[in-house]
């Protein structure tokens, strides 16, 4: 072995234990960090070939990896928009320029524009309710928008949807066609009524009669009408005729529907079809109740609170009370997450070694769940990076011995010429 080469393996020996030194300082640094990920070197030597029974000295080399699958300890904060990943997956984030990365890092926060942004600026991205419910694009970031909550917008949400729960009386009397409610005579009879609000495409509140009337042995006309075109002083006839009507059929035995249909869909003036679920109503030995019925939909409203469940979706909360879902946050992974590519602003790229990434929903396939009101602790144990402080200073110090007694045998083979 020549002593150039001992020399050479000395200042390998110590650039290694520099590399070393650096990860955990960089992990100390970073300890407190929201969603930070550890980062540890890992040795391999370097052999050079010998000949004629010579030793020759090589090295060794230091790669520096991540542990970025190691979850570190959820903490839990007053703010609804802290978000924590409990199992798989990362935050798809975007930043300034508009670039998508991966993060565990979620102390997302309202921006003046109402974006959630991370401490490292990078915005939250999300998919949008309204084109409908949303579905994840698995192999691309297509579809994404940066979530945006504003408490200055209004909103108003047409009512679409909406039940009745009750008992229509078995000993009602039959109504002769000529009478019956959607005739919209004067004569008209019917044998229970109930009214219910719905909204309109503006947020207009709409009061809609709905008629309940016998037509024969476990027959039933539902009719609806638009209370607004009421004759003044009665009801019948109301301008413009029922917006709803449908026939519904029970058994005479058991008081349960038996027919195909099971709701009543109205035209709501102004807004959106309006379908009434009327599976829950029953025909039984008692007089005519309605023990439960809503609808949804909103008034012009701004919101008052947000909040996130557990499968990502974001819900404004209104001050009238009503609820709209407005985002659904994915979830990214990859096969194998440690080979992520690291980058500033404790975000990841995809990396060659990583697997391509895929876009998934929280508690679906291997995708962990989504905790809102709590952040990701580093996963850096402070006593670890301190013993591996101490055993990097020694390992130095022992490879700084080489090259010292290397420099000094260097010096007696100059002077032997003296």
């Amino acid at each position: 072995m020549s002593l150039y080469g001992m020399m050479r393996t000395g200042v390998s020996g110590m650039n290694a234990q520099a590399n070393r030194l650096s990860a955990t300082a960089d992990n100390i640094a970073n300890a407190d960090t929201t969603g930070y990920k550890r980062a540890f070197t890992e040795f391999s030597t370097l052999v050079m070939p010998t000949t004629g029974g010579a030793y020759n000295s090589g090295g060794v080399t230091t790669t520096i990896m991540n542990s970025i699958s190691s979850q570190g300890v959820l903490q839990y904060t007053t703010s609804v928009s802290d978000l924590a990943v409990d199992g798989n997956g990362f935050f798809v984030v975007q930043s300034p320029s508009g670039t998508p990365f991966l993060t565990r890092a979620g102390a997302f926060v309202p921006d003046s524009a109402g974006r959630l942004v991370n401490a490292a600026g990078y915005q939250l991205m999300a998919y949008s309710y309204d084109n409908g419910v949303p579905s994840a694009t698995v192999n691309g970031f297509e579809g994404l928008v940066p979530v945006v909550i504003s408490d200055k917008d209004m909103s108003a949400t047409p009512s679409t949807e909406g039940f009745y729960t009750g008992n229509l009386a078995a000993d009602a009397t039959a109504v002769a066609a000529a009478d019956l409610p959607s005739a919209n005579a004067a004569t008209a009879q019917y044998s229970a009524k109930s009214s219910i609000i719905a909204y309109d495409n503006l947020g207009n509140k709409k009061l809609l009669d709905v008629y309940f009337t016998n037509t024969g042995p476990g027959a039933w006309e539902v009719t609806v009408f638009d209370q607004a075109g009421a004759t003044p002083g009665s009801s019948f006839p109301y301008t413009g005729g029922p917006i709803g009507t449908a026939d519904l059929t029970f058994d005479t035995t058991t008081g349960k529907l038996t027919g195909a249909v099971t709701s009543v869909t109205a035209n709501v003036p102004g807004g959106a079809s309006l379908k009434i679920d009327l599976s829950g109503m029953k025909q039984l030995g008692t007089g005519f109740m309605i023990s439960d019925g809503a609808v949804n939909g909103s008034a012009p409203g701004t919101i008052d609170k947000v909040q996130i469940s557990t499968d990502g979706t974001i819900y404004a909360q209104y001050k009238d009370g009503s609820t709209k879902a407005l985002y659904k946050i994915p979830l990214a992974d990859v096969q194998s997450p440690d080979n992520l590519t690291v980058l500033p602003g404790n975000v990841y790229a995809q990396g060659t070694d990583s697997g391509s990434i895929r876009i998934g929903f929280a508690n679906e396939g291997r995708q962990g769940s989504i905790v809102s009101g709590a952040l990701e602790n580093s996963n850096v144990d402070i006593a670890e990076e301190l013993t591996d402080m101490i055993a990097a200073q020694r390992s130095y110090t022992a490879n700084s011995k080489v090259f010292q007694t290397g420099s000094d045998l260097m010096d007696v083979l100059v002077n032997l010429k003296r």
